[in-house]
């Protein structure tokens, strides 16, 4: 069975420019080996950006007058990553790939009450080994100010309020896209699953080895008519059923409390590595620029050399000389 799976990963305004190189496909090269930059003209936008993500921030925090007090550390852009198994869409083919992902679209427009104004790009991308989109939106609540008056704010946190918001966010995407028609599982149960069982045995291991001890004993059924040794039999029976369910209840609670525990994990984990991928990004960024900078530099001292007709290494010489006593100075 095929998994709905959507992740969130927040975003600085620090991250803006490398997604929005990353997934607008802006790169000339990606360190990323799954993408098959031919097939990247089967790429399409559901929304498409008139801009870099750093200028539309700007642009709809002016033009819908957004409130929120935006520091360097701030998360002001939340990305939602769709998609499902590569089984899944080769098995619905191309044009129900294509509902599936507007379908999705259409979810994260009313999500929380957020509204489309606030979505800044929905790609899909076709050239990865899975059909994937990723959706760029800033994270708007909807609220009333102390006297009462309707604000929209920008506020990551109030967004993401509760420690359970993305377990919501997941259980709601499941019913929406299934009452959609597509025949899914919710996208968590595939993580529950992983979960080493010996991890859940230990953690269990005292309460089920003594609710085991007392249950593998069971005692035949009395062959008797004597009704004061039945009646004493059943309210045996019936006081160690309750035992036996107040240790089942305290087992369930202790599992659901670890599978909750490694949900949230496994999202924290996911957001590292997509904030690793994005300092790599950025990375390459900054010696592309380095590189180029050089090559630039290099052909200044060739042009200058040749308009006045003095030797290029000579030229480099003087200007070192030059830096190097300005720096001297300053010390």
């Amino acid at each position: 069975m095929s998994y709905a799976i959507i992740r969130n990963t927040n975003y600085k305004k620090s991250n803006l420019a490398g997604i929005y190189r990353h997934n607008e496909r802006k790169n000339t090269n990606y360190s990323n080996k799954e993408i098959n930059k031919q097939n990247s003209r089967l790429n399409y936008s559901i929304k498409k950006p008139y801009s870099t993500y750093e200028k539309m921030f700007k642009d709809i925090k002016e033009k819908y007058k957004l409130k929120g007090m935006i520091k360097k550390v701030s998360n002001v852009m939340c990305e939602f990553i769709i998609t499902s198994d590569k089984d899944f869409f080769n098995s619905i083919g191309e044009e129900e790939t294509k509902r599936y992902f507007q379908t999705a679209y259409k979810f994260v427009s009313n999500y929380n009450n957020l509204g489309e104004d606030f979505i800044v790009s929905a790609k899909v991308h076709m050239d990865e080994s899975t059909p994937h989109m990723h959706i760029v939106f800033i994270p708007v609540v909807h609220k009333k100010d102390k006297n009462g008056n309707e604000i929209s704010k920008i506020a990551c946190s109030e967004f993401w309020k509760g420690k359970d918001s993305y377990k919501k966010l997941q259980d709601n995407f499941y019913s929406y896209i299934t009452k959609a028609g597509f025949n899914l599982e919710r996208g968590n149960k595939e993580e529950n699953e992983h979960i080493p069982i010996e991890k859940l045995k230990k953690i269990t291991n005292y309460e089920l080895q003594e609710t085991f001890e007392e249950t593998k004993h069971y005692e035949q059924e009395k062959n008797t008519n004597d009704i004061e040794i039945l009646r004493n039999d059943y309210k045996r029976v019936i006081k160690k059923f309750n035992r036996l369910a107040k240790k089942y209840t305290k087992i369930k609670n202790i599992v659901d409390n670890t599978i909750n525990q490694a949900e949230e994990i496994q999202i924290k984990n996911y957001e590292l590595q997509q904030e690793n991928y994005n300092l790599q990004q950025q990375n390459n960024e900054l010696k592309n620029e380095v590189t180029n900078l050089r090559y630039y530099i290099n052909k200044t001292f060739e042009y200058v050399s040749l308009l006045f007709d003095f030797s290029k290494d000579r030229l480099k010489k003087l200007v070192n000389d030059f830096i190097h006593k300005l720096n001297i100075k300053e010390r």
